[in-house]
């Protein structure tokens, strides 16, 4: 680690707990998860492209077929936040995160298939015990139980986050966070704004407000924090730290909207985050010993 290691630490713990705190909105903001979603995206989206021109890079992208790419990211990561915010809100926060929470397990499972490598017993090992612990939030197995599905819609969640994070690694992991999720935040209001319900001139100051803080401190905020974390700690720190993210979403949640987890809610979340823990060290170990 750097000198700079303890200050990263901090930004990325803080990064982390904004991306926790962003699950709270899907109760706060009395809209659907696309409105919130669009708004969002469209705020957020300004105040990154401020960033990027503050720290004096460009806006422009590298080569032509960049656009492309981002054109695709944008609309899975524009489904990805739409199916995250109405997994919290059929659901709640901590069931909504855990349900999420399964893509670090599917990347595992599925980034050997994309590099054409063998899938590790170890993995498949993993992937069931997400399983199970993904078993334990459900209440019936029932599609008519608004927790059930909230559930499977937070998996879906996961499922398109993974693939964004793959392609993201494969085609344009060498623009910065705040440059990548500009466009990414861009295209979002693009896709999704002619589906937008709420008309902004009837939105009350209050929703305004709320809109406000979601796009500018709880989305822009922590990817430039995350950013700059990055510079200074090793992948391995920032993998295991973000494993955090349920826990600080579930615990804001807690104390200020008084979701209190069962303890079935309770169980299975351990269950999927430590798999998720155990996943991540082991993949970063890994690496290590290839390059070595």
């Amino acid at each position: 680690m750097s000198k700079s290691a303890p200050a990263g630490l901090v930004e990325l713990h803080l990064a982390v707990l904004l991306f926790g705190g962003t699950a709270l909105f899907s109760k706060l903001i009395p809209l659907s998860a696309l409105d919130i979603t669009v708004f969002r995206c469209a705020i957020a989206a300004l105040v990154l492209a401020l960033i990027v021109k503050a720290s004096r890079a460009q806006l422009r992208l590298s080569r032509a077929k960049d656009y492309a790419i981002a054109l695709l990211l944008g609309v899975i990561v524009s489904l990805h936040w739409v199916t995250y915010f109405a997994s919290m809100q059929m659901s709640s926060v901590a069931i909504g995160m855990i349900a999420f929470f399964t893509y670090p397990v599917m990347t595992v499972l599925v980034e050997p298939l994309v590099n054409g490598t063998r899938l590790k017993l170890q993995d498949v090992t993993c992937g069931i015990a997400v399983l199970s612990g993904v078993w334990l939030l459900i209440p019936e197995a029932n599609l008519g139980n608004d927790v059930t599905l909230g559930i499977l819609v937070g998996v879906l969640s996961a499922a398109l986050f993974t693939a964004r994070n793959l392609l993201h690694k494969r085609y344009f992991a060498s623009y910065s966070g705040p440059q990548a999720m500009f466009y990414q935040t861009t295209v979002a209001v693009l896709f999704l704004g002619s589906f937008v319900e709420a008309k902004p001139l009837e939105l009350s100051i209050d929703v305004w407000q709320l809109l406000l803080l979601l796009g500018v401190i709880f989305t822009a905020m922590p990817h430039a924090l995350f950013t700059s974390a990055l510079r200074h700690l090793s992948a391995k720190t920032v993998g295991l730290v973000s494993c955090l993210q349920p826990l600080y979403g579930t615990v804001l949640a807690l104390l200020l909207l008084g979701e209190s987890p069962s303890s079935a809610t309770m169980l299975g979340g351990l269950l999927v985050v430590s798999t998720a823990v155990f996943e991540t060290a082991q993949s970063h170990r890994s690496q290590r010993q290839k390059k070595q």
